[in-house]
Formats: structure tokens, C-alpha cells, sequence
């Protein structure tokens, strides 16, 4: 009797607990169909009719083919020109206007830095060498008459690399002089500038 009383009232005082329900394990398997990388921008962007940088011919193929009616385009839908061709350089891992810093180095007349260009003239700031900001930002004025420019402060040599479109021959408008002029087109009947009447051994003497 005294035993079942002792069994009640430890029953009584403990609490009551829910009963634990087991857990259940359960897998899942999701399926994933790999897809080829895209070769193309009309398959990186899905746009159709969107060239790529190597299939660039003419000026044609540097237009825009717009945003659909109601939407916000995007600078791939409406860039044109050299803008358009930069783009899609860079889609495809090429620095079309190759902006990497020039040669920390100093150039010299046996060795100058080259600069490439795809214009007549190149205008390159000098701020010293082969220490940078050692003085004042100098321009020196390059051509391809005159493809060399020495700095007058530092003495540093760049050189310019015309990469751009060679003369066909069958243009009429062609001002494009082989004497060593102080500019790039130095047409007839122009006035002549004091960078005319520098003599040669004077013009990129060390300063």
C-alpha cells in the first residue's frame, strides 16, 4: 500500500512529456542537364542577329539593333560605332583600345616606348621617368611624319606605332606629307610655325 502511494506521487510530481516522434530521412536528386558554354553573344545575351567581335567588317556592322517597344535598352541594344566595337571586345576578352599602362621604363633613342595608334597624330603626356609625377605633365605631339617625341624635361623617348588604315592610293584628298613638317597635314599655302626651321640635330637633343 505504502509502495503503490510512493509510485503515485512521483507520477503525479513529474511532468508530463510528449511523446517523441522519429525522424524521418528522406534524399532527393535534382537533375541538372549541363549546357555548353556559349560561343556566341546571341547565345550569351539571346538576342538574335548579335555579331561578334570577329565577324566586325564595315561600319554596317556596328549598329545598334535597338530594345523592344516598352523597355529601358541596355548599352549592348543601343551602342554604335567604336563604342558598340569596345563592347563587344570586351564580351570576348579583347582590349580593343589596348588601355593598359605604358612601360614604367625610360625610352631612349635606341629604345623608345612605343605607343600604338590608329590615328595621323598621338598626343602623349609625359609626367616624368622612369620616376612617375617627378615634374609637371608635359605633351609631346606625335605623327606619323614624325613618329618620335623626347620629353624636354625628363628626356624620356615614345615612339608611334600608326596600326590604323593604309592608304589605298586612290583617295584625292590625301595631305599626307613625307618631309619632316612640325605637323600632320601641312597643306599648301599654310603658315609655317618655329617648329619649321628646328634643325634635325636639335630636335631631340638631351635636354
Amino acid at each position: 500500500m505504502f509502495v503503490r502511494r510512493v509510485a503515485l506521487s512521483v507520477a503525479r510530481s513529474s511532468p508530463a512529456r510528449a511523446p517523441i516522434a522519429a525522424r524521418t530521412f528522406t534524399s532527393s536528386v535534382v537533375r541538372r542537364d549541363a549546357k555548353a558554354k556559349p560561343e556566341t553573344p546571341s547565345e550569351a545575351t539571346g538576342m538574335a542577329g548579335l555579331k561578334s567581335f570577329s565577324e566586325i567588317k564595315t561600319m554596317d556592322d556596328l549598329l545598334a539593333p535597338g530594345a523592344a517597344p516598352g523597355t529601358v535598352p541596355t548599352d549592348l541594344e543601343q551602342a554604335t560605332g567604336l563604342e558598340r566595337l569596345e563592347i563587344l571586345g570586351k564580351m570576348q576578352g579583347i582590349d580593343v583600345f589596348d588601355m593598359k599602362p605604358l612601360e614604367s621604363r625610360k625610352g631612349t633613342m635606341e629604345d623608345p616606348i612605343i605607343v600604338p595608334s590608329f590615328g595621323e597624330e598621338h598626343q602623349i603626356g609625359c609626367c616624368g621617368a622612369p620616376v612617375p609625377d617627378s615634374h609637371p605633365q608635359k605633351w609631346l605631339v606625335v605623327s606619323r611624319d614624325r613618329p618620335i617625341g623626347r620629353c624636354g624635361e625628363c628626356g624620356n623617348v615614345v615612339k608611334m606605332e600608326y596600326v590604323g588604315p593604309q592608304d589605298d592610293g586612290h583617295g584625292h584628298d590625301d595631305h599626307h606629307a613625307h618631309a619632316d613638317q612640325g605637323y600632320v597635314h601641312p597643306y599648301d599655302g599654310e603658315p609655317k610655325t618655329f617648329a619649321d626651321y628646328i634643325k634635325p640635330e636639335y630636335r631631340y637633343g638631351t635636354p
